[in-house]
């Protein structure tokens, strides 16, 4: 079995998503079968790229300039499935991404087991939105997207607090804020296989989020520093703008991320400043 870095870095060089996700789904397949039997495969080292490999489309543009949703109608129903598809498709190279970059790092097995896991899923996640919009006569690539959603990647390249504090626990965490009423956009509209497909998904970003909050938690054990300031220093460092309430407190809460991390970092009318 090949070095876990390395099968990381394999799937960041990939650039079609359904054969990223394929290669996803294989490599943490092999990784958890050996975990199963008792066996700690080699992390080793990788030599990750700056930006992950990616299909020719969809077309990145700045987040200025997307085209506003309209979900009310099929095609922009259709758009917000891209959007998440996007979305995943980022999140699955995140996951692989931190263990690439961050192999160096010593970290207990667990550490790359809830990774592991958390980039399977998102996989799953890539390609059961992928169904959708093929089933909705569309598929990933037909529209413009984001190309914002690296940035975190790249401006915590080299801080793996950094970057727990503004992956899972801000920018995931915000999908549990937004999902349920996209669930039920989908569900009034009569489109089954999409609320299937982002019930599953809203109920596996809890892990990640809680994954995020884990090894946080246990890297600011590990020097000694308080989590909540911690966390809001790394946040004010790393991530562009206030965070963004309505916030879904019942799940953040349920993630290990309390009110007092963002509350504090927001912004609006609902917080008074």
């Amino acid at each position: 079995m090949k070095p876990l870095a390395q099968m990381a870095e394999e799937v960041l060089r990939t650039a079609d998503g359904r054969e990223k996700t394929a290669l996803s789904r294989r490599h943490a397949a092999a990784w958890q079968a050996a975990r199963a039997s008792g066996e700690l495969p080699r992390i080793g080292t990788a030599n990750p790229p700056c930006d992950p490999a990616r299909p020719g489309q969809p077309e990145l543009r700045d987040p200025r300039e997307m085209p506003r949703r309209r979900p009310g109608s099929p095609a922009g129903r259709i758009a917000m499935l891209h959007a998440v598809a996007h979305i995943e498709l980022n999140a699955v190279d995140l996951h692989w991404d931190i263990i690439a970059r961050f192999a160096d790092t010593p970290m207990p097995p667990g550490f790359y087991d809830d990774w592991v896991k958390s980039a399977d899923e998102e996989s799953k996640h890539f390609q059961l939105i992928c169904d959708c919009l093929e089933g909705m006569g569309s598929h990933y690539g037909a529209l413009p997207a984001h190309a914002g959603m690296w940035r975190a990647a790249r401006d915590t390249a080299h801080d793996l607090m950094g970057r727990l504090a503004v992956v899972p626990m801000v920018l995931e965490a915000r999908g549990l804020d937004v999902t349920p009423g996209m669930i039920d956009i989908f569900d009034k509209a009569g489109e089954t296989d999409a609320v299937a497909a982002m019930r599953v998904i809203y109920a596996e970003e809890v892990h990640h989020v809680a994954y995020g909050s884990k090894w946080f938690h246990f890297l600011c054990g590990r020097l000694d520093t308080d989590p909540r300031d911690a966390f809001h220093d790394l946040v004010r460092r790393y991530f562009h703008g206030a965070l963004k309430p309505p916030f879904n407190e019942e799940k953040r809460a349920e993630a290990g991320v309390p009110p007092d991390f963002y509350w504090p970092l927001a912004e609006g009318p609902e917080t008074g400043r």
